[in-house]
């Protein structure tokens, strides 16, 4: 292959039809649109959802379940992240904050308990696992819910 012969892949470039420009265009006349109808009009078309009269998926499928709007969405770190810090350091939100950790501040802190910890570390958040607590205990750190 020589530099003369590069080309990109045949299709590759399409181009853009110009739509409502004349009857020499290609779309001419209707502008692709066909002959009246609602589709054909201004403005004209259907809401997304809509299926013609007949009732709509979304109003046939049965509803399930139940959201809660007042539930509390926690930030969830494990213990093992916590080794980044030095021993005998206060950890609470904004130190996991400011380390990087926690990049979404939600509507608390709550610690669980995958991996080990070998820092003795005054943990502070909204909740712990029983082992996340008993990690840290056993590091020599102490436990405290805000």
């Amino acid at each position: 292959m020589k530099l003369h012969e590069l080309a990109p892949a045949p299709g590759s470039k399409k181009v853009r039809t110009r739509i409502g420009r004349g009857l020499g265009s290609g779309l001419g006349k209707t502008a692709g649109k066909g002959h009246k109808g609602q589709n054909a009009r201004a403005g004209g078309g259907v809401r997304p959802g809509f299926e013609g009269g007949q009732k709509p998926l979304y109003l046939r499928l049965p509803k399930r379940g139940f959201t809660n709007i007042f539930a509390k969405q926690y930030s969830e770190i494990n213990v093992e992240v916590l080794n980044r810090f030095d021993n005998g350091a206060v950890v609470d939100l904004e130190a996991l904050v400011d380390a990087g950790v926690v990049k979404k501040v939600l509507d608390g802190l709550k610690i669980l308990g995958n991996g080990e910890l070998t820092k003795a570390l005054t943990v502070k958040a909204n909740g712990f696992t029983k082992s996340a607590a008993e990690k840290i205990q056993a590091a020599g750190g102490t436990v405290e819910v805000i």
